[in-house]
């Protein structure tokens, strides 16, 4: 299966999809609380040798779900900063040390860019931190998800289509195929 972002092109040309954001087309076949329900459709399509190039599956009724992974205070802002920031300053040290002129492997650069990169990403966690004036005080996670995922068809396949899926709809639960 490959799964392709809303950016990526890979293979647009050949399946005809628009380059700019459109509206969906088609009818619609089902409808689901989940997206994992809604792909499971699509994928017992898929199964049935339906025309799955004809499928889209649309997240109706959007919303951004913010997550609170915990509080933020300075210590824990300032003790990100320093590990993101030592890494990045890792990294780069590495591949300094590659460029290096003298002979051998030295440890010199890549002992430089941590803690340049821990300095660093210290100093930018204090200033974010500090611009948010404790209006901000916990780490959150934030995530785009929808009310109902709908599978929508082509109207050349949106009867056969809607058929499948209510032979699916019918079975027990626990069933395959």
């Amino acid at each position: 299966m490959t799964v392709t972002g809303p950016f990526s092109s890979a293979g647009r040309s050949q399946q005809g999809l628009p380059r700019m954001p459109t509206p969906p087309s088609g009818w619609p076949i089902g409808s689901y609380s989940t997206y994992a329900e809604a792909q499971g459709a699509v994928e017992h399509l898929a199964k049935q040798d339906f025309t799955v190039e004809d499928v889209t599956i649309v997240g109706v009724d959007l919303m951004l779900v913010e997550r609170v992974i915990g509080r933020l205070s300075w210590g824990k802002a300032l003790g990100s900063g320093a590990v993101s920031g030592g890494w990045f300053g890792l990294l780069v040290g590495i591949l300094l040390s590659f460029f290096n002129p003298s002979n051998g492997v030295t440890y010199q650069p890549a002992l430089v860019g941590l803690v340049a990169g821990m300095v660093f990403g210290v100093v930018l966690a204090a200033g974010a931190y500090a611009m948010t004036r404790g209006r901000h005080d916990f780490s959150s996670a934030s995530q785009l998800v929808a009310g109902r995922y709908d599978v929508l068809c082509q109207p050349r396949n949106a009867e056969q289509g809607r058929d499948l899926l209510a032979k699916l709809a019918m079975r027990p639960s626990g069933s395959t195929g």
